[in-house]
């Protein structure tokens, strides 16, 4: 009893499990790293991407191209948010509304998530080289923004964009994997989502707010204030909506081309409106229900505008 409780004694508290029960196989800890990372969530910056490959390929690209698209998609997503998990883990066993988070919780080891986080890595290199040689060139360059995201909340308010930045590499990326070249209206599609996901992820952390003001973390919420943090989100989204006007210009949108970004202003809209500084209780449906559908209803329509134009 006493050399179980000295053992005890021995493991950092946020890393204690029941000392009883049986630590899960390699199915197990993979499938508990899949929920940890919210891999659903790459719904957010794949239509985007999927977006940039049609209008690369002036319609459907070779199915081979999609699937090593996905793949590097799915990967490169996986390692950034298991690479975020795993230097934040000290972070995250600090902050109440984290603290559950695998790694604290003792279901997942640091060494453990940070080889998933390597595997994918290299499984996005992989499917990068799969594509064509700039991909394969750029693609560390890719890990690198990804990576370094989860340091930012250190030392900058404007971790925020770093993580949009991350996100919006995604349809430049497609487009270069179907392209093999880069075309500067792209670009303009990557700042776009840079400034949509800055945007919400503002206003998710206000959540952290008290937290991240007690322990001497970054955040645009913890800088200015919530009413001012509102203000700059919505700023960040008008100026978004802004660009996506450009990029439709740029790529001469017809009737539903326009309609799919009307669809996204108004989503947007419907966003900003079921949250205030004073009543923070929807935001979780704000962020992921309501960015989610953001993403695919602008893809539908791209793709429906993309289709008619071939018919016409």
């Amino acid at each position: 009893m006493e050399l179980t409780e000295g053992c005890e004694r021995l493991i950092p508290p946020r890393y204690t499990r029941d000392m009883g029960s049986t630590m899960p196989g390699l199915w197990g800890k993979t499938r508990t790293t899949l929920e940890m990372i919210k891999w659903e969530h790459s719904i957010f910056a794949l239509p985007f991407a999927l977006t940039a490959t049609i209008l690369a390929a002036g319609g459907l690209p070779a199915l081979r191209t999609i699937a090593w698209i996905l793949v590097a998609m799915m990967a490169a997503r996986s390692c950034a948010m298991a690479f975020n998990r795993w230097a934040d883990a000290e972070l995250d066993a600090a902050n109440p509304r984290t603290r559950t988070r695998a790694i604290p919780a003792g279901q997942l080891s640091k060494p453990f998530v940070l080889g998933f986080a390597i595997f994918c890595g290299a499984i996005f290199v992989i499917a990068a080289g799969a594509l064509n040689r700039m991909t394969l060139y750029l693609s560390p360059v890719v890990l690198v923004v990804l990576i370094s995201y989860s340091f930012t909340k250190r030392f900058t308010r404007w971790s925020h964009l770093v993580l949009g930045l991350a996100l919006g590499l995604a349809p430049t990326a497609a487009w270069i994997a179907v392209r093999g070249s880069l075309d500067p209206r792209i670009l303009v599609l990557t700042a776009t989502v840079m400034l949509w996901v800055g945007g919400f992820d503002v206003l998710y952390a206000c959540q952290d707010y008290e937290h991240d003001r007690s322990v001497g973390l970054h955040s645009l919420p913890q800088a200015i204030g919530i009413p001012n943090a509102f203000l700059a989100a919505r700023l960040m989204h008008l100026v978004m909506l802004v660009l996506l006007v450009w990029f439709g210009v740029l790529f001469h949108f017809h009737a539903a081309g326009w309609a799919g970004i009307i669809a996204v202003g108004l989503l947007l809209a419907y966003e900003h409106a079921i949250v205030s500084p004073r009543d923070l209780r929807r935001l979780n449906a704000a962020f992921f229900t309501m960015n989610g559908v953001i993403a695919i209803v602008f893809f539908v329509f791209v793709a429906a505008d993309l289709w008619l134009k071939g018919r016409a």
